[in-house]
């Protein structure tokens, strides 16, 4: 999908156009590279451990270096418009929610990694291969537990009851056309609500007093009371692992997850990872790829971007297994060439 880093920074999940497909050296191997150096351009909640880079690099005589480039949608908006002198080799964290916009765009390379035949076929969503799933997790409302307590307010159960009065002013969520949950969540209300309702779904909620911010670093670390401990929104569109991050996160151990997802109207989001066209480094990139598929790279990511991997051999931590959720019937919208239209109404019906 995507999608979520929160040791303090945002957390949620690649691509090209048709190319010649190289023989793949095993992901680990030695081999003669054009450049020891690899440039990586990522959204901002990417992060994974020192010592997994590290092998990497010394399995391959390599430097990897890490681009952050805001969200999602601003970092792939940042590749879009570089294309014609790429700023990085690779470009990981584009999702389901923006997939179809990067393909557009012609901006990457194909690439059939022979790690993809681990992978299940529900996350591999471009038959070309030019973009290659890497993790997945589920966009959803969370909020903030003791303050319903406190305020002996229910907790709503789904989308239907955010438009009730007693709700009014309680939920903040991204804009789509900045953030990739924020499309995400989008997308959810279009899928439940169809075209011809999602907009007056949306009327529904800004007159509820909906609030609106451009990314999920500021919705969840300064809005969402939760994170803050005085933040004024007590739900934030957020993802259904954010309670496993709280807990591992806190600055006191704890028992037991400050935080919750509603499970309702929540997306699958998958994010993916593809070579930039025009690299200069297409075997190390290759490589990179297939590390990045193997099972060292996926079980590392748990913990560090909270994002499922999409390996089955990755091992999941059991703090993930404990406090992170998944959504029962979780919405796989595909906006293809309507999501801008869906955006623009939106923003006019909610922004204006």
């Amino acid at each position: 999908m995507k999608k979520l880093f929160f040791t303090l920074t945002a957390l949620l999940f690649g691509l090209a156009a048709c190319a010649p497909q190289p023989s793949e050296p095993s992901p680990l191997q030695h081999t003669n590279l054009q450049s020891s150096t690899l440039t990586v351009m990522t959204h901002d909640s990417f992060s994974i451990s020192e010592e997994v880079i590290r092998a990497f690099e010394e399995a391959n005589n390599a430097t990897v270096t890490f681009l952050q480039s805001g969200d999602a949608g601003s970092a792939l908006n940042k590749a879009i418009l570089s294309k014609s002198a790429p700023l990085a080799d690779l470009f990981y964290g584009v999702d389901n929610t923006f997939l179809s916009r990067a393909l557009d765009a012609d901006i990457f390379e194909a690439y059939q990694s022979p790690l993809l035949v681990e992978i299940p076929a529900e996350f591999q969503l471009d038959p070309q291969n030019r973009a290659l799933p890497v993790d997945y997790g589920d966009v959803c409302i969370n909020y903030d537990k003791a303050w319903f307590a406190e305020n002996g307010l229910p907790v709503p159960q789904s989308l239907d009851d955010l438009t009730k009065p007693e709700y009014n002013s309680l939920l903040v969520v991204q804009n789509p056309a900045t953030s990739s949950p924020g499309l995400a969540f989008l997308l959810a209300t279009i899928d439940r609500y169809g075209e011809d309702g999602y907009i007056d779904y949306w009327a529904a909620l800004k007159a509820n007093g909906v609030v609106v911010v451009d990314g999920w670093s500021t919705a969840y670390y300064t809005n969402f009371s939760a994170s803050s401990g005085q933040g004024p929104q007590p739900m934030v569109v957020s993802y259904a692992s954010s309670p496993a991050a709280e807990v591992i996160y806190a600055n006191e151990p704890l028992s037991d997850a400050p935080t919750a997802s509603i499970l309702d109207g929540c997306y699958r989001q998958v994010e993916f990872v593809g070579i930039l066209k025009g690299t200069k480094n297409r075997a190390l990139a290759e490589k990179f790829i297939d590390f990045m598929l193997s099972p060292q790279f996926q079980a590392d990511m748990p913990l560090n971007m909270f994002v499922y991997p999409v390996n089955p051999a990755a091992e999941l931590p059991a703090e993930f297994v404990q406090y992170a959720q998944t959504a029962p019937n979780p919405t796989r919208l595909d906006p293809a060439d309507k999501r801008e239209e869906w955006i623009q109404a939106w923003t006019d019906a909610v922004l204006r």
